[in-house]
């Protein structure tokens, strides 16, 4: 159980600005979906370095994953559960480091994502698959609809309780005239960051999308079926938005087990890598939901594990950059730029 204190600072994790949409966002429209995208603002090498690949990453016999860590967390969050778990089976991976901790402006994080895919999808000569925790999903769409030349370079989206329309549940934590990291303001629910993100279309034709999402998500609301935030709809993509409870009817897993440990979300993902299109529920077994951990979590020290995973959060917030309103839109994002 987590404690009360930790319970607060990871509630802060999805929050997004209450502040009214910047004037160009309103009279402006958004850019078109093939626009080419702009140039990447983050020092290549700066880029290069975020990025690291196992060794059968190059030239990969099979789809290879590039995993996005969530908000005030690294790519760590993956190595006790994610990484032992496809060492194991022998997959290829690969993981971006986000700036800061994903705390400041997700525009900026998503430019280490484009890099990322298109590094990814270089060395593994083919296409790749984005896994994206929490807000870990939002930069890879965001590269997907503002940089079209990484469509032809993913073949699946997985997005772990990414709330893609924002949290109402939170948003009264980032209000007009409070500080909140950059990244907070941006994933509220009304933020012009998400409109953005939604404009025109959700999802691109070529690419198979795998929405996971737990009806218990205290962080990511509302998310009681595929009206919610973690579910995507139209664009062209073939997509699959499934909830745990869809599954399991009695699966607990809440908005942080749901990217650490939960064996469903990892079932329906590896579903994804394994076969063509998006995850198809039925494939799973019944006796997943008999399964209380992840394969690659070790249970003997899963409480230590998950410990030191929320003690990492409550460190790393604390040390937030602070600001009391959502970052500008850059220009590119709009049709008259």
């Amino acid at each position: 159980m987590i404690p009360t204190l930790r319970r607060a600072a990871l509630g802060l994790l999805l929050l997004a600005g209450l502040t009214a949409a910047p004037a160009t966002a309103a009279t402006h429209g958004y850019a078109p979906v093939d626009r080419l995208g702009p140039r990447l603002s983050v020092p290549a090498a700066t880029l290069a370095a975020a990025v690291t690949c196992t060794p059968n990453a190059t030239r990969a016999d099979q789809e290879v994953a590039l995993f996005v860590p969530p908000t005030a967390l690294g790519p760590d969050v993956f190595a006790w559960n994610w990484f032992r778990a496809m060492d194991s089976s022998g997959r290829p991976y690969c993981s971006v480091e986000l700036p800061g901790y994903a705390l400041g402006d997700i525009q900026v994080s998503s430019e280490y994502v484009v890099h990322a895919i298109r590094h990814v999808h270089a060395v593994s000569g083919r296409k790749i698959a984005v896994v994206g925790y929490s807000q870990g999903g939002l930069e890879p769409r965001f590269a997907l609809r503002f940089w079209p030349d990484t469509r032809a370079m993913v073949a699946d989206y997985v997005a772990l309780a990414t709330p893609n329309h924002g949290s109402t549940g939170n948003d009264s934590g980032c209000a007009a005239g409070s500080s909140c990291p950059p990244s907070f303001w941006q994933m509220r629910s009304s933020s012009a960051f998400l409109k953005a993100l939604n404009s025109r279309q959700e999802t691109f034709p070529g690419i198979s999308y795998t929405n996971v999402y737990t009806v218990h998500d205290q962080y990511v609301t509302p998310n009681q079926d595929d009206t919610g935030s973690t579910s995507l709809h139209g664009g062209g993509g073939r997509i699959t938005n499934i909830a745990l409870q869809d599954l399991c009817p009695a699966d607990q897993s809440e908005h942080i087990a749901i990217g650490t440990s939960d064996p469903i979300a990892h079932a329906l993902t590896l579903d994804a890598l394994t076969h063509p299109g998006p995850a198809t529920p039925s494939r799973l077994s019944p006796d997943l939901c008999a399964q209380q951990y992840m394969p690659g979590v070790d249970p003997a020290t899963f409480a230590d594990d998950f410990a030191a995973t929320n003690a990492a959060i409550t460190a790393n917030l604390a040390t937030a950059p602070q600001v009391t309103a959502e970052p500008a839109l850059k220009a590119y994002v709009f049709a008259g730029r």
